[in-house]
């Protein structure tokens, strides 16, 4: 049988593909930064927006040049900056796929493929981190997406508990709520409570010992001094030292207080795969929002940040809001209610 003459699509497809595997092939042999800066790129690349689209093979040989010279190679073994995974061939291979695909991963009827992958990703993430197979997933652009979607569980949670109803009746009159936590937390930690209304200057900062953990006696003296809703962020994967705050003990902590209890595992999480390091996750599971990402020691390509919570059913309330045109198939999982996106990317695959 005769092959049909390729068309346009397939020849620029493959003339992308020639420009991946090259760079792949190359960047392991190359310096670790950028080859050149942002005037030589903005040389190469900038022009008028044109009044017609470009050749298209032109413009991808104009991406591939400039790529080879104002990457840095992270992909590389001799980048170590920043704490940035690069990913490994067969995520690269199946993130060419999902960008073939083109799904947008928001409700079971738009992908069942996306819906179901990402299901199943989900169990094993659970098995890997040693958590229950009743807590939910939700997929996300990053470790700072998982952690707004986690903290804005626990607003939920506490105000709740606390007899107020925030998605219906917003802050204003709302009590106040106390967000606890160490001296060395991540900034997407400050960053999330600033979008959610709770305010970076009204966080009771805990001090660390040398090497960056939580102090548990100063956390216990704050949380005697408070009272009401609560919310308390720990973090296993200091970023500058690799600690991990003792978490049973500040478990145990949140607990007595019934305070929500966050953990930033952005990488920090992934020592529970290890045997010789799964003691510094001890108590993890008795947490109520986790939030990683996958970008970094499983390897996948950015972006790909995961959020998990041991209460399933008020993640999903919380992040619902019905729609006359949005068609819901029983029995299945709709990515959309675990994240706050909407067109989304199928990132579960």
């Amino acid at each position: 049988m005769a092959l049909e003459p390729k068309d346009d699509r397939s020849r620029l497809l493959e003339r992308a593909a020639a420009h991946a595997v090259r760079y792949l092939a190359e960047v392991g042999e190359r310096d670790a930064g950028a080859r050149c800066g942002g005037d030589e790129l903005r040389r190469r690349l900038g022009r008028p927006l044109p009044e017609s689209g470009d050749d298209a093979v032109a413009v991808i040989d104009d991406l591939a040049d400039a790529g080879r010279l104002g990457t840095t190679a992270s992909q590389g073994p001799r980048y170590f900056g920043f704490v940035t995974g690069g990913s490994v061939p067969a995520a690269t291979a199946a993130d060419w796929l999902t960008s073939a695909w083109d799904q947008n991963a928001q409700v079971y009827a738009m992908s069942p493929l996306a819906s179901v992958v990402e299901e199943i990703a989900a169990g094993w993430i659970k098995d890997l981190l040693g958590l229950p197979a009743g807590w939910s997933a939700g997929f996300v652009t990053g470790a700072q997406m998982a952690t707004f979607t986690g903290l804005l569980l626990g607003r939920s949670h506490v105000l709740r508990e606390a007899g107020w109803e925030v998605e219906r009746d917003g802050l204003f009159g709302a009590p106040p709520i106390h967000a606890i936590v160490s001296d060395e937390m991540h900034r997407t930690i400050f960053t999330a409570l600033r979008m959610l209304g709770l305010g970076e200057g009204r966080v009771r900062r805990v001090g660390t010992d040398e090497h960056g953990r939580m102090q548990v006696r100063e956390l216990a003296r704050e949380l005697r001094a408070t009272s009401g809703p609560c919310i308390v962020c720990a973090q296993v994967g200091n970023v500058n030292t690799g600690a991990a705050d003792p978490l049973a003990e500040i478990a145990a902590l949140a607990r007595e207080r019934k305070a929500w209890l966050h953990l930033d595992g952005a990488f920090g999480a992934w020592a529970a795969v290890s045997p010789e390091h799964r003691h510094l996750t001890a108590g993890m599971a008795q947490f109520d929002s986790i939030a990683t990402d996958a970008h970094k020691w499983l390897n996948v390509p950015y972006d790909s940040g995961i959020v998990l919570t041991a209460h399933a059913e008020l993640h999903e309330r919380t992040m619902v809001v019905p729609a006359h045109y949005i068609q819901r198939t029983a029995g299945e999982r709709d990515p959309r209610s675990f994240t706050p996106d909407e067109s989304r990317r199928a990132r579960g695959i």
